[in-house]
């Protein structure tokens, strides 16, 4: 198991999906035991009967191409600790084995008792959607962003590339921030990361207008 499944358990709640990662097989060997691959950009497969998402460890390597394209995935002789270190955050950088053993390079399960938001690396910044993701997990949980994390969020949304989120993407993240029991601090963690403007233009406008307490008590 991996990423937010790992997260949950250890939050101890119910994980919402569960993801496995496949380390030394190829997609052949995926297909040679009947699982279904979804889609050709990645290495995701779906198992014959449970239908739960198995990848395989791969790493990506920005090409300069930008957007999400720009990116070249490979999945040969990856480790698990190469896999996790691509994720976002150290509370979804964890897996488990079969045995219930944790595998946490990064720190994860100490961020997750402190109830920190933590980047993984500075591959951060290669994924446009992630300040949105960070503000998502703040408001679900409750947790803090971590200084250094809010100020490269806060680059990314200075260097424009928060406008590369592609907006059925934009839709759901919104979604889902809207649906946490702190919808307001969510719209407010986006506003403080330079994320906002380019989600809801008119929403950001707003912050900073006058609210005279006669009209607006």
């Amino acid at each position: 198991r991996v990423g937010g499944a790992v997260r949950d358990l250890l939050l101890g709640q119910e994980p919402r999906d569960v993801d496995y990662v496949v380390v030394g097989a190829t997609t052949q060997d995926m297909l040679d035991l009947g699982y279904q691959q979804v889609g050709n950009g990645f290495p995701v497969f779906l198992h014959p009967q449970t239908k739960e998402e198995y990848a395989l460890a791969r790493q990506e390597r920005p090409t300069g191409q930008g957007g999400y394209n720009g990116f070249e995935t490979t999945t040969e002789d990856v480790s698990l600790r190469e896999d996790l270190s691509r994720r976002d955050f150290t509370i979804n950088a964890m897996a488990m084995d079969d045995q219930g053993q944790i595998i946490d390079p990064f720190g994860g399960q100490a961020d997750l008792q402190a109830r920190i938001i933590r980047h993984v690396s500075d591959a951060f910044a290669e994924s446009p959607e992630r300040p949105l993701r960070a503000a998502y997990f703040e408001a679900r949980f409750g947790f803090h962003i971590n200084p250094e994390t809010a100020t490269l969020c806060r680059q990314m949304a200075a260097d424009g590339r928060l406008s590369e989120i592609v907006p059925d993407l934009q839709f759901k993240l919104l979604s889902k921030g809207l649906m946490t029991d702190r919808p307001g601090r969510f719209i407010h963690l986006l506003w403080s990361l330079g994320a906002l403007r380019f989600i809801l233009p008119e929403v950001d406008a707003l912050f900073g207008v006058p609210q005279p307490p006669q009209h607006h008590p």
